[in-house]
């Protein structure tokens, strides 16, 4: 379970100000449920995963994995944890077999049971015949099968999606949702990031609207249709946010 309450980050400023990144977020994610955290780049996506995994101490509020307090406990959460995140990289010099081995033992996992782990997530996600090669020399798709793998080498209880697919390609896009739905069946708790509302519509069991740093509205697709009167996401998120028109109207047009 995913628990966050009041989560709030502050920046200092040049000036001796300050600005808000978070504002108070407080949401739960349930075994079996696919969260998708959304709203536009710069909404605070990025600062309240980091404060979840305890990368990023919050300025107030506390989120919790599996009850462990990610400011006291980061370690014991970490240990429960798998992100899948747009920038992760490769070890380019390593084999997928070594790189993959190599997390499973950061994360504790014994080596026999690493490597029957990293087998079977090679069988599932189709990349047997890539385990000897040097991951410098995979392609976009064949990294994205691998970070997923990456994941989930150490049997997390809960994942988090950091734009999982920005940069790949409708292929791409596809093994994420295929992926996503894995992680539902297998009872795991979700959060996932995005700015892509389309693709939470067909991901998600349900949606909390971020936008500049608030939790402007939360619950399932339904009951946003509900609440708006909108059969949309994007349409949905504007009206909730209370965001007009981002561009003037031309002159001419205005007359027409």
């Amino acid at each position: 379970m995913i628990e966050v309450e009041r989560l709030t980050k502050r920046f200092p400023l040049p000036d001796g100000g300050e600005i808000t990144a978070v504002d108070g977020v407080s949401f739960r994610v349930e075994p079996g449920e696919v969260y998708g955290l959304l709203g536009p780049n710069g909404a605070g996506k990025t600062t309240t995963i980091r404060m979840i995994l305890g990368l990023l101490s919050a300025t107030e509020g506390v989120a919790r994995i599996a009850g462990f307090n990610s400011s006291q406990h980061p370690e014991e959460v970490k240990r429960r944890v798998g992100v899948v995140s747009a920038n992760a990289g490769v070890y380019h010099s390593l084999t997928v077999a070594e790189m993959l081995l190599f997390f499973a033992d950061v994360y504790g996992v014994p080596p026999a049971e690493a490597r029957e782990e990293m087998n079977r997530l090679a069988e599932r996600f189709g990349f047997n015949e890539l385990l000897r090669r040097q991951c410098g020399t995979l392609s976009t798709g064949q990294r994205q099968r691998i970070h997923l793998a990456r994941a989930m080498i150490h049997r997390p209880e809960v994942l988090l999606l950091d734009e999982p697919t920005v940069g790949v390609d409708v292929l791409g896009s596809q093994v994420v949702v295929e992926f996503v739905d894995l992680l539902r069946l297998q009872g795991k708790a979700v959060i996932l990031c995005t700015h892509r509302l389309e693709e939470a519509e067909r991901l998600c069991t349900r949606v909390g609207l971020l936008h500049r740093g608030k939790l402007v509205s939360e619950g399932t697709i339904p009951e946003l249709q509900a609440r708006t009167g909108k059969d949309r996401l994007v349409d949905m998120f504007l009206e909730l946010a209370g965001v007009g028109r981002l561009l003037d109207a031309p002159a001419e047009a205005a007359s027409a």
